[in-house]
C-alpha cells in the first residue's frame, strides 16, 4: 500500500479515548505489528495528543521522547504506517496498531522490525 488516499481515519469515541491509561509523563506504549504478517515492528511512545491524532490521520504518530516534540513515522524516511485497526488492552495502559507498513521496514536501523535480535543468537 502506498499513500495516503487508501486510507481513513479511525473513529474513536470519548469513552474509548477516556480508557486509555498514561504513565506519570503523559505517555501510553503503543506497539506496531504488520497486519498481513502479524510481525511486531516496533513500539514506541504516545501521548492524548498525538494518539488522536494517529488515529484521524489512519498513520502512525509518535511522540519523540528525546526530541520532547511530536513524530510521524516516516515523515523523512518514507517509511510510513497506514493504520488498519487499532485497540487498547483490558488495563487502557498498552495501544496496539495494525498497519500496512510502506518502505523497507519500521527499524531506523534498516531491519523490517526493530525485533531482530534474539538473545542467546549470535546475529
Amino acid at each position: 500500500m502506498s499513500g495516503s488516499s487508501d486510507v481513513s481515519s479511525i473513529s474513536a469515541s470519548e469513552a474509548d479515548l477516556g480508557a486509555v491509561t498514561y504513565n506519570t509523563d503523559g505517555l501510553v506504549p503503543a506497539i506496531v505489528q504488520d497486519v498481513e504478517t502479524g510481525d511486531v515492528l516496533m513500539m514506541a511512545w504516545m501521548n492524548a495528543e498525538t494518539l488522536k491524532l494517529s488515529l484521524d490521520e489512519g498513520r502512525t504518530v509518535f511522540w519523540s521522547r528525546s526530541r520532547q516534540e511530536v513524530w510521524r513515522k516516516g515523515e523523512t524516511s518514507g517509511e510510513r504506517q497506514w493504520i488498519t485497526s487499532a485497540f487498547y488492552d483490558c488495563d487502557g495502559d498498552t495501544l496496539l496498531f495494525k498497519v500496512r507498513q510502506d518502505g523497507d521496514g519500521a527499524c531506523h536501523t534498516g531491519e523490517y522490525s526493530c525485533f531482530y535480535r534474539a538473545f542467546g543468537s549470535d546475529e
